[in-house]
């Protein structure tokens, strides 16, 4: 009895003991927790009521902070040290800072009307034209260019033809650049004409003077030169000058031109031929029922594709509609028109410069036989073909714009 009386005596004085443990550790976490959250609270204030400090204007030695390298991430755009920004308690809160570290930050450059791709550059570095201009490997780049020639003539060539091509540019002022396009790949030959030093040379075999306008002619390329020549190589030029018919060109206003054509010399419009009462002639008539408009090809707006000049607006519209594909480039004298307004005056043909197309096959003879044809009865039936082609193609997008815009197209000879 007294042994049961001693053992309930001991329990009582632990449960004592356990509860008394137990509320001095509540008692703890209490004042715990009534700490952190007045130090928070006091801490806040005294965050607003002094300036906060910018890192960009706080020195600390170099030993404290660790090495940080400012790498792009080419897959987010974000930057190291933008990320570290985001996590740094010194630069929240800060609007000044924020808006310093975006103007400092090139990756944040953006300008809409920047060319396409270059929206992240700063538009002083932008350089969306160049030109054929030749410059050297040494000395100041500001002392390159002796000279800068305001136009541009190419000429599509084969070896064969080296001779008319020599007497063809000697008819061009050191004021034009001169780029060849070779279809027979033979370039080095040339250097025996001492003109062909300071010439450009493309070489691609068996490509057409439309193919190499496509790849080589961007407007943003020529875009140096007032006017653009791209000439055939089979034309005779004893009774023709550059400059002289620049002058007219100016003169009569003509955006999209070509010299006249010796009559009875390869003539198949009559728009072309020559007339010789006059300096240019910008309508003409041809045969009965060829034009369903006086103001319309053939019978104005009109030029053949053997030699066209352009000039730098005109080209910069051209170009857009010359197609990848259709590399002879027939069926766009006829759409010449849509690239200049109004096109009946703005388009014709010099009468007092004038040359003499000598037919001479050469790119047709680059062509393969097939099905017993000779090599230039294929090259003939794909020059047809790619004009079906164009006019087809024309007429579905000028269809597919006007019914955009819910307009009737049952008459499209207006367009």
């Amino acid at each position: 009895m007294l042994r049961s009386c001693e053992n309930q005596k001991i329990l009582n004085k632990m449960g004592t003991a356990a509860r008394s443990s137990i509320n001095r550790k509540t008692n703890e976490s209490m004042r715990l927790i009534v700490t952190t959250f007045v130090g928070v609270v006091f801490g806040f204030f005294i965050g607003v009521s002094f300036p906060t400090l910018s890192l960009t204007k706080l020195t600390l030695p170099s030993s404290l902070l660790p090495t940080v390298e400012y790498v792009e991430d080419q897959r987010s755009g974000l930057s190291t040290q933008r990320f570290l920004n985001v996590f740094n308690p010194l630069n929240r809160n800060n609007g000044s800072s924020t808006r310093a570290q975006v103007l400092n930050d090139t990756s944040k450059i953006w300008v809409p009307t920047n060319p396409r791709g270059a929206e992240r550059l700063p538009p002083k570095i932008v350089r969306a034209e160049s030109d054929f201009y030749l410059r050297r490997l040494w000395g100041n780049p500001n002392e390159d260019l002796t000279s800068q020639p305001k136009y541009l003539v190419t000429f599509t060539v084969g070896y064969d033809q080296k001779n008319n091509i020599n007497a063809a540019i000697k008819k061009f002022s050191d004021n034009f650049t001169i780029v060849l396009f070779h279809y027979d790949g033979r370039t080095t030959e040339w250097n025996e004409f001492e003109w062909s030093k300071r010439a450009i040379h493309v070489s691609v075999r068996k490509q057409t003077k439309w193919w190499y306008a496509k790849r080589f002619l961007h407007p943003d390329i020529v875009a140096a030169y007032d006017y653009i020549f791209i000439w055939d190589e089979d034309l005779g030029v004893e009774h023709f000058n550059a400059e002289e018919y620049i002058k007219l060109v100016r003169k009569h206003g003509l955006e999209i031109s070509q010299p006249g054509l010796e009559p009875n010399k390869g003539l198949t419009w009559q728009m072309t031929k020559r007339r010789g009462d006059r300096e240019v002639h910008k309508e003409t008539e041809e045969k009965p029922g060829w034009c369903s408009n006086p103001h319309l090809p053939p019978c104005a707006a009109f030029v053949e594709i053997m030699a066209p000049v352009f000039s730098r607006d005109a080209w910069r519209c051209v170009w857009h509609m010359i197609q990848n594909d259709l590399v002879h480039g027939w069926g766009l004298d006829f759409a010449l028109r849509k690239c200049v307004e109004p096109a009946h005056e703005k388009i014709g043909v010099v009468d007092s410069q004038w040359i003499v197309h000598q037919t001479v096959p050469s790119l047709g003879n680059q062509g393969e036989s097939k099905d017993g044809k000779a090599p230039w009865q294929g090259v003939r039936e794909r020059c047809k073909k790619e004009w079906t082609m164009f006019q087809g193609r024309m007429a579905n997008a000028e269809k597919a714009y006007f019914q955009a815009l819910g307009a009737d197209t049952t008459d499209s000879s207006a367009h």
